[in-house]
């Protein structure tokens, strides 16, 4: 199993960096970024909060990021988690993330997911639709990124993007360049999956991803491709805690985002119950540690959790 460390945006460049770096540098396997603006309105979950307009801070664009630390930051893996389909054109992704992986050496996974967030569309007059477009969107964006990234000239007629003999060169180091897809909507997002995903992430604790990738299992059926060419990761706030009673108290706060919430041994043993769900990867975010205290958390994780 991988273990991956998820940074946030929201603190300047030099902390993000120093994040990235004693994650490489402790054998971590990977750095993954979200791909937001600003915060949605409420926050993101009862772990940061209540957030207003006033109150947003500096966050820093993911794409950008990526290739930055691509330069940097050497061996391990790096991808955004995951960038919202409805945010760049996917013949611009393409050809962001071929140079991106050029500039790592051949380190990028292309994360993608169906955007969700409302008021970042709204304030920036992104057009949103109904979350059946989305989904029909992703779909389409997903075949217009393969066929980029494998052909020499690239024509596509579909409902919301057209390509006319669109080269694009250099293509990626990796072939295939893994795509990533976020979201854990069984009847489209899953399915969408199984069509064309290399790696699928989502939220959850050890047996929402075992009912989740049974569903993907039966897309995959459908479409006639194998669950096992497909890499499953699970992600989920860390949060050591001293006793069992106050683990239960957080969990039923955070709900599917607790899913990394415990003493080491309950943590110990939810890594076990992952592995034996199907998952291959654990990413760890930073999104409930200050900054002063991230890297003793995320050491402690490796130490009496993934050593151990």
């Amino acid at each position: 199993m991988r273990f991956s460390y998820w940074a946030g945006t929201g603190q300047t460049w030099q902390e993000l960096l120093d994040g990235a770096a004693h994650a490489e540098s402790t054998g971590w396997d990977g750095i993954w970024v979200p791909d937001h603006f600003m915060p949605p309105e409420g926050g993101y979950g009862p772990e940061d909060g209540s957030v207003s307009d006033a109150e947003m801070g500096p966050i820093l664009e993911a794409w950008t990021v990526l290739a930055s630390l691509a330069a940097i930051v050497p061996r391990i893996r790096l991808g955004a988690m995951v960038s919202g389909n409805t945010y760049r054109h996917p013949a611009l992704l393409a050809n962001m993330a071929a140079t991106i992986d050029h500039v790592s050496g051949g380190r990028l996974v292309v994360g993608l997911g169906a955007g969700w967030q409302e008021n970042e569309h709204q304030r920036y007059g992104m057009e949103l639709g109904t979350a059946e477009e989305r989904s029909d969107r992703l779909e389409e964006a997903c075949e217009v990124l393969r066929l980029l990234f494998s052909q020499d000239r690239t024509s596509f007629a579909g409902r919301y993007y057209q390509l006319d003999d669109a080269p694009m060169e250099p293509k990626p180091l990796q072939q295939p360049l893994p795509l990533m897809i976020g979201g854990g909507g069984e009847k489209r997002t899953l399915r969408t999956v199984a069509r064309f995903a290399d790696e699928w992430n989502v939220w959850g604790r050890p047996h929402e991803l075992a009912e989740k990738i049974a569903v993907l299992e039966r897309h995959c059926r459908d479409v006639g491709r194998d669950l096992a060419e497909i890499q499953k990761s699970a992600v989920g706030l860390l949060i050591i805690t001293e006793s069992e009673d106050e683990s239960a108290e957080i969990r039923a706060d955070l709900g599917s985002r607790g899913g990394l919430v415990g003493t080491p041994d309950q943590l110990r043993t939810a890594i076990a119950e992952y592995a034996a769900a199907g998952v291959d990867e654990i990413i760890v975010p930073d999104f409930t540690m200050a900054v002063g205290e991230r890297d003793g958390i995320l050491d402690r994780f490796r130490r009496e959790v993934v050593q151990a």
